[in-house]
């Protein structure tokens, strides 16, 4: 594949017309483009004012979610992003917006959730007409399309992310994040530097670091994008993303792009999202710019290109990610009480899935939707001296209808509402994670076994912030009992991982029950037997394992406790559907 090296020379912009002038490889080979900057205009997500930019004379739509900051009105100031948008523009209808906070949208001193930013995406849509697009997101805006791209199938083509990440903080299971130390090494450049020479862009774009004329733009790009404490707020925010427990339900058509050297998004980081996401395709550049507009950019348009073509007439999804609310009440059920909830419900946007004697499952777009609804819920309750019990957590359901006779999802209610002790709203991990930038406190109140990960699942008492200092924890909750017997079984198994000859006797004696007692307890909470969980965690450390790809499916096998490779090969294919060394 032929690559042409461009470079432009911006000549000012005047009268609504930027003039440029692109000069290739060839010196005697020169065009003159002239264009027109799109029309700025503004719709409203709730109370905040969105800008937009329309563009381009394809038949699809296809929606641009930018990263960290952005201005829509300054790219047509950078002839590199002017070109690459327009070849865009050449296959699909453009749509360009700045997401609260930033560039010309309305600023905000708070932090917005990515909930918000979906709503973003939402509003933009519907002031344009789109009734279902393309998602185009890079940096930090592929971590929001990602989302979105889960809970609002119907409303997506495809997804194509550039330089995605999945978290932005460092955990022993996502070690290519960066460190608090690297994070408060960031918010130091942002007080002191933001917008200067020395800031430390080069890092984005290493091939134009010797361009001048560039490297003022985006300094420029990233002043105009937002102020010192705007661009606070936004990374701050950032460093709580964390989308890892939902990639799996992302269902639509993807296609992930990276560079293999980028050093602020790891290649890691893609080839993660790519194995989390079932179908994905995910395709690798030579090359260390995290910019998609700059370095090998005729290979990133032709891939994009392609994917978009080979999908535009992709299938609606029939399961879409939602927030569950369950609650257990002790009034019992009557015809009053049902059109109470089911009105306070329809206020957050959210609707009863069902409603049966004393228990009300609700159905939600987003968790800050569902919590504000159980604590309205928790509130009315309380001064009818009625108790609730409540539990959110995420499910996938059916576009088309209300509520889904998967077992484990009402196993995982019933053992969230039996943990909760009166007036407690109980939240899983995986809601916890999309919270960031929600002004509510969080604190660990108890496990549960997740039989989709075969681990335990993290349960959080959530509060709103004025009342933490205030929470009491009564006596006999599991507070505690910070060591459960799934605890200690978990626990057993990961210390003996590599040993091959580990078994039911040995983990009888260590947590000091009988086998039989053992055999008993571990299938009621996980629906296995022990020698099924042994192998199941086992099996699900080795992937991670196989993810980071510095070791080879031989050590991996041994490493996990397996007595020999072919073994482990059989048995990982027979838990994931695929072998070990065909994926990772």
């Amino acid at each position: 594949m032929r690559t042409f090296t461009l470079s432009r020379r911006p000549i000012p912009y005047k009268n609504g017309v930027f003039y440029n002038q692109a000069v290739s490889e060839l010196p005697d080979q020169q065009s003159a483009r002239q264009f027109t900057k799109p029309k700025t205009q503004y719709t409203k997500a709730g109370d905040i004012n969105i800008a937009y930019q329309v563009f381009g004379s394809g038949s699809i739509d296809l929606v641009y979610i930018p990263g960290w900051v952005s201005n829509i009105d300054w790219m047509w100031s950078c002839p590199e992003l002017v070109s690459f948008l327009q070849e865009l523009g050449k296959i699909a209808r453009v749509i360009l917006f700045d997401k609260r906070g930033t560039g010309l949208s309305d600023r905000t001193v708070d932090f917005s959730s990515l909930e918000e930013r979906m709503e973003d995406i939402q509003a933009v849509m519907s002031a344009t007409g789109s009734d279902r697009a393309v998602l185009f997101g890079h940096s930090e805006g592929g971590s929001v399309s990602t989302l979105f791209a889960a809970t609002y199938p119907d409303k997506v083509i495809s997804l194509i992310t550039f330089g995605v990440f999945a978290k932005r903080r460092y955990s022993p299971d996502y070690p290519w994040a960066p460190t608090d130390a690297e994070r408060n090494e960031v918010y130091e450049m942002i007080e002191n530097r933001w917008g200067c020479d020395n800031m430390g862009i080069e890092k984005l774009a290493p091939s134009k670091v010797n361009d001048p004329v560039f490297m003022n733009w985006l300094a420029s790009y990233f002043r105009f994008g937002a102020s010192p404490s705007a661009a606070m707020v936004l990374t701050k925010m950032n460093t709580e993303v964390n989308i890892t427990d939902i990639l799996k339900a992302v269902k639509v058509p993807t296609l992930i792009l990276q560079r293999t050297n980028d050093i602020d998004v790891k290649i890691e980081e893609g080839r993660y999202m790519s194995q989390q996401i079932k179908g994905s395709r995910f395709i690798e550049f030579d090359g260390d710019d995290h910019l998609f507009w700059v370095g090998n950019t005729e290979e990133v348009l032709n891939e994009m290109k392609l994917f978009i073509l080979e999908t535009c007439t992709a299938e609606v999804q029939k399961t879409a990610l939602n927030t569950v609310l369950v609650a257990r009440l002790t009034e019992g059920s009557n015809a009053s009480q049902y059109e109470n909830i089911s009105k306070l419900a329809r206020y957050h946007n959210g609707k009863i899935a069902r409603y049966q004697k004393n228990e009300v499952k609700l159905i939600f777009k987003g968790p800050a939707k569902a919590i504000s609804c159980a604590m309205t819920l928790k509130q009315g309750l309380s001064a009818a001296n009625a108790d609730f019990f409540a539990g959110i957590y995420l499910q996938e359901i059916p576009l088309k209808g209300t509520d889904t006779a998967d077992g484990e999802k009402d196993n995982l209610a019933s053992s969230i509402l039996e943990l909760a002790y009166p007036n407690q709203i109980l939240i899983t991990q995986g809601i916890k994670h999309l919270m960031s930038g929600v002004g509510l406190s969080f604190s660990k109140h108890n496990t549960i076994f997740d039989p989709e990960t075969v681990s335990l699942c993290v349960l959080y008492q959530v509060t709103p912030k004025e009342q933490t200092a205030n929470l009491q924890i009564p006596a006999n909750s599991s507070e505690a009992q910070p060591v459960t017997f799934l605890e200690s079984v978990l626990e057993s198994i990961e210390n003996h991982l590599s040993n091959e000859s580990f078994g039911v006797d040995t983990l009888s004696r260590e947590t000091g029950v009988s086998e039989r007692q053992l055999q008993r307890k571990i299938k009621s909470l996980t629906n296995k037997s022990p020698n099924q969980l042994i192998n199941s965690i086992r099996l699900n450390k080795a992937k991670e394992l196989l993810m980071l790809q510095q070791y080879t499916v031989a050590e991996i096998a041994f490493m996990t406790g397996f007595s020999s490779p072919s073994y482990f090969s059989k048995c990982f294919k027979k838990e994931f559907g695929i072998s070990p060394t065909s994926t990772f």
